[in-house]
């Protein structure tokens, strides 16, 4: 998921974004939006959007009310993997790290990647196993990702 519409903006069927892209604004780089509709996947296209404050507004295309746009809200946006720009060998997106096995430096299994969650800091990743480690995402604590392995080693204690 990308972001969700989350309100209204004006009368003339703007809508108000919250985005999860990093940063916020490039949540409009990505076209089209996917969003669930029944079981069935749907498009929407922005045919305007910007920066307002510190929300993303945007204008879909052939909403121009507000009572058209009223069905919009709450909707969860998501993107096609096609639609990601690619990363270096080196970097991963956050969706890709799930699942991953995360062993300390000593070798000793901690778990899963269950999700990762952005703290303002730094981000965290947090590893489901026989007890949840939430190890921050930066060095010295990240030692090495292995992406053929699906191995993420990190310098963390298992007691913690």
């Amino acid at each position: 998921m990308v972001g969700k519409i989350n309100g209204f903006f004006g009368v003339r069927g703007w809508v108000k974004i919250f985005s999860h892209t990093e940063p916020r604004s490039n949540i409009l780089n990505y076209q089209p939006w996917w969003y669930l509709d029944k079981d069935q996947w749907k498009t929407i296209e922005i045919t305007n959007g910007r920066e307002q404050s510190k929300t993303i507004v945007a204008h879909v295309k052939a909403i121009d009310s507000r009572e058209q746009a009223q069905y919009l809200l709450g909707l969860e946006l998501y993107i096609t993997k096609s639609q990601l720009p690619e990363l270096d060998n080196e970097e991963l997106y956050w969706h890709e790290m799930t699942g991953m096995r995360v062993v300390n430096v000593d070798g000793v299994e901690l778990g899963v990647v269950d999700n990762m969650v952005a703290t303002g800091a730094n981000d965290v990743i947090v590893v489901k196993g026989e007890k949840e480690h939430w190890v921050p995402y930066i060095e010295p604590f990240l030692v090495s990702l292995n992406r053929e392995e699906r191995l993420i080693t990190v310098d963390w204690d298992e007691e913690f």
